[in-house]
């Protein structure tokens, strides 16, 4: 997650994973039955907000003490999913990511981080995550972040008529864009597209990427629910780039092109993608 930024809404996109309740074992099955019926329950925000309020205090606290015991609530054909935050896990592998080069974005110089988060802040989370290691080798967290961006690799698990965008209604509410595939499609698009990729000798960070995603994807119950949320994106996109956005469209043509050999109408579709996202991009650098 996006643990440094001082925005009010960081412009944080996510991608989660939602299992059933039966991919948990007890105790902490009988937890998430409970807490799914609770009348009211947490948003994205409200998570946010807990994590920018323990960056107030002197020095910051850039991983919580206590690990989360929230999570996002989704049906998927009747079935109950849970989306665990593990919002103490996410902050351990945000810091490290924001050492060197990853999915948060890459580096942030040595004397902003030192501001941003100092180093006997970094280096106690460091040892405090270790020592947690050794006793939950195994563990990965439900939801993965990237700021300014949607990757590439996250769209091709999708496809265009599993967006969901419901526009801001002037009354408060925030706008939504998102996608949600059942994991079984979301594999069998990722396997397509890394075949598809590999048999047009296409190879680069796109295919390492999405070895990667599928790596994290083989880690969850085969019946979970995949959702792609565009987060705190929608506020750096007008309401009619919104409303035009086809990212997993363009990707799945892109990929279609490739497949029948047309590298024509593949760098077609990918130059739509890059320069809609190049826009966005651009954006984190201006006042």
């Amino acid at each position: 997650m996006s643990v440094v930024s001082s925005v009010v809404v960081p412009y944080t996109s996510y991608l989660r994973v939602y299992e059933p309740l039966a991919a948990f074992a007890e105790p902490e099955r009988s937890h998430w039955a409970r807490y799914a019926r609770r009348p009211v329950l947490p948003t994205a925000q409200d998570e946010l907000r807990r994590s920018l309020a323990d960056l107030v205090p002197t020095p910051p606290v850039g991983v919580p003490v206590h690990e989360s015991g929230d999570a996002f609530v989704a049906e998927l054909d009747g079935v109950l999913c849970v989306c665990p935050w593990r919002t103490r896990l996410r902050a351990w592998l945000a810091l490290e990511e924001l050492e060197g080069p990853g999915e948060a974005g890459g580096m942030f110089p040595a004397n902003v981080l030192d501001v941003l988060l100092p180093a006997v802040v970094r280096d106690q989370a460091r040892a405090d995550h270790e020592r947690w290691q050794r006793h939950n080798p195994d563990a990965r967290p439900w939801i993965r972040t990237t700021v300014w961006q949607v990757p590439v690799r996250w769209f091709v698990l999708f496809r265009d008529e599993e967006r969901e965008y419901v526009a801001a209604d002037g009354e408060g509410g925030e706008p939504v864009l998102r996608y949600r595939t059942p994991m079984v499609e979301a594999r069998r698009r990722l396997a397509r597209g890394l075949r598809t990729l590999r048999e047009s000798a296409a190879q680069g960070p796109l295919t390492e990427g999405l070895v990667d995603v599928g790596r994290w994807l083989e880690e969850f119950h085969p019946r979970s629910l995949v959702e792609l949320d565009y987060g705190g994106l929608v506020h750096a996109l007008s309401a009619e780039q919104l409303a035009g956005d086809r990212s997993a469209a363009d990707v799945a043509e892109g990929l279609a092109a490739l497949g029948t050999g047309d590298s024509e109408g593949a760098g077609e579709a990918y130059a739509r993608l890059a320069e809609r996202w190049r826009a966005v991009r651009d954006r984190q650098f201006t006042n």
